[in-house]
């Protein structure tokens, strides 16, 4: 499957560094030029004099490919679902905190190119750089492997979190989300305050808010502790998500 990459001259350290985090993906590629392509953010290309590919082109074809592998595994392994089940459980996975939080898992940010003012503003963190590159790697894995390889990747990536979802309801689960997140810092701790707790004892009504190293972000408000607890959790991961919060800065 050929595909023409403009050549970003990737020096011996580089090409070093290809190799190895090759290995942590579990794919050799053939063509390291697509590894590194899918790994390059348009704010580093936009500095280069020479024109370089960044991965927005590969981020779209990933996402292609990643939609489709994870509906095939769905539709394959979950057959007692109906349809609506199937995109539920599909759309409470395949999200950006999910795939960012896989990029975490790969250390994928210290691998990414970025330019100057955007790695100074926290990029290497921040949720959107991380999601699209992980979508732009399985682009790259399509281009150089094929389909099958692609598949497999993205199953071993994700199945384990479609297997979570499928015994927990297919609830996104908002607190265990965000604490992956801060724990990749590992000076990072949240905890969780009580706002306010009014109304009588049978229609009691909370509000919480996430303390992450002693600031205050997103609150929520639940009938119960555990509700208002995680809808905090999902107001703060959309404050990560936007670039609001960048943990450990």
């Amino acid at each position: 499957m050929a595909e023409s990459y403009v050549k970003s001259q990737i020096d011996n350290q580089r090409h070093a560094e290809l190799l190895n985090f090759s290995k942590v993906l579990g794919v050799k590629f053939n063509n390291l030029e697509l590894l590194n392509a899918a790994l390059t953010h348009t704010s580093y290309a936009n500095e280069k004099e020479k024109q370089i590919d960044n991965n927005e082109r590969l981020e779209f074809l990933g996402d292609a490919v990643l939609e489709l592998a994870s509906s095939t595994y769905l539709f394959k392994k979950f057959r007692d679902l109906p349809e609506g089940e199937l995109t539920k459980t599909r759309a409470s996975i395949v999200c950006q905190e999910t795939l960012a939080r896989l990029a975490k898992k790969l250390n994928l940010g210290t691998m990414i190119l970025l330019g100057n003012g955007e790695d100074a503003s926290g990029g290497r963190k921040r949720l959107s750089t991380l999601e699209d590159a992980f979508e732009a790697i399985i682009g790259a894995i399509y281009l150089d492997q094929g389909w099958n390889v692609a598949f497999d990747y993205v199953i071993r990536q994700l199945s384990p979190e479609f297997e979570n979802a499928r015994t927990t309801g297919y609830r996104t689960d908002y607190k265990t989300a965000l604490q992956e997140i801060v724990q990749s810092t590992p000076s990072s701790k949240i905890t969780y305050i009580e706002i306010s707790a009014t109304g009588p004892d049978h229609l009691r009504q909370f509000e919480y808010a996430v303390d992450i190293d002693g600031k205050i972000y997103g609150s929520g408000i639940g009938r119960s502790k555990k509700l208002a607890e995680q809808m905090a959790a999902k107001e703060t991961l959309k404050l990560i998500r936007n670039g609001e919060l960048l943990i450990g800065n």
